[in-house]
C-alpha cells in the first residue's frame, strides 16, 4: 500500500507539472507577463498594443541555429513591421548574456550586410516562469530550456498559430511571414486560405459567392469567382 501511495503521489505531481506547463490553445488569450529585456521592461502583450505579435522562444544564446535565426529575423524586421507585426524573443538565459549575444549578432550583421541593428526585445526568463505559461519548457542535455517555438498572436491578443521545431532544425522565417499574411488576408477578405497559398494568389470562399439571380444581374461575377469540382469556390487573386 505504501508503494501504491508513492506511485499515486508521483503520478499526481507529474500531472500537476504537465497541467502547469500546458501549451495555450488556438483562440485562447495570450498569457500576460512582465520581464526585463534588452529594450528595457516589457509587459507582454499589452505594451505591443493593437498589433500582430510574434513570440519566439529559443533554447540558448550563442548557439549556432538560434543565432542564424535571430540574425535572419533582424534582416526581415522591416518586412514584419510593414505587416503591423511586433516581435519578441525569449529564452531562459539572463539579461547579461542577452546583451552580449545581441551585440555579437549586430557586429556580424554590420560586417555581412552593412546594417546591424536588432530592434526587437530579447526577454530574460531565467526562472522559466514565463516559458511555463506558454508550455515552452523542455529537458535538454540535463537542463530545463525553452523549446524552439513560435506563437502568432493577433491584435486582440488571441493566439492564432503555434509551432514548435526540433533543436537541430532552424525555423523558416518566410513561412512564418506567410502565415501572418494568410491570417490577415483571411480576416480582411472573409475567405479561406488554400494549400501552398502565397500572397496575391487565389483564395477559397466559405460558401458559394453568388446566386443565379445575382449572376444574371452582374455577369462580371463570373470573372471574379470560379468553381473547382462540386463545392470548391475560389476568388481570383490580384
Amino acid at each position: 500500500m505504501r508503494t501504491f501511495g508513492i506511485l499515486i503521489f508521483l503520478l499526481g505531481t507529474t500531472l500537476f507539472t504537465c497541467a502547469q506547463n500546458r501549451i495555450p490553445m488556438l483562440g485562447e488569450s495570450a498569457p500576460n507577463f512582465k520581464s526585463q529585456t534588452t529594450n528595457g521592461e516589457l509587459e507582454f502583450p499589452g505594451d505591443f498594443g493593437a498589433s500582430w505579435k510574434l513570440l519566439f522562444s529559443h533554447p540558448g544564446d550563442f548557439t549556432p541555429v538560434c543565432t542564424s535565426e535571430i540574425m535572419h529575423l533582424a534582416k526581415m524586421q522591416d518586412e514584419f513591421a510593414a505587416l503591423g507585426v511586433k516581435i519578441a524573443i525569449i529564452s531562459t538565459d539572463d539579461l547579461s548574456t542577452h546583451y552580449q549575444w545581441k551585440q555579437s549578432m549586430e557586429d556580424d550583421l554590420v560586417e555581412t550586410t552593412g546594417s546591424g541593428k536588432i530592434d526587437f526585445p530579447i526577454i530574460a526568463d531565467v526562472n522559466g516562469e514565463i516559458s511555463e505559461k506558454y508550455g515552452m519548457l523542455q529537458f535538454t542535455e540535463g537542463q530545463v530550456k525553452d523549446a524552439r517555438g513560435v506563437f502568432i498572436i493577433d491584435p486582440s491578443n488571441l493566439i492564432r498559430s503555434v509551432n514548435f521545431y526540433p533543436l537541430d532544425v532552424g525555423r523558416n522565417m518566410e513561412e512564418i511571414k506567410r502565415v501572418v499574411t494568410a491570417l490577415q488576408t483571411s480576416e480582411k477578405e472573409e475567405v479561406l486560405i488554400p494549400v501552398n497559398w502565397k500572397e496575391g494568389e487565389d483564395v477559397l470562399m466559405k460558401r458559394q459567392p453568388y446566386t443565379e439571380a445575382e449572376l444574371k444581374a452582374d455577369p462580371a461575377l463570373a470573372n471574379k469567382y470560379y468553381r473547382v469540382g462540386i463545392n470548391l469556390w475560389y476568388k481570383k487573386g490580384q
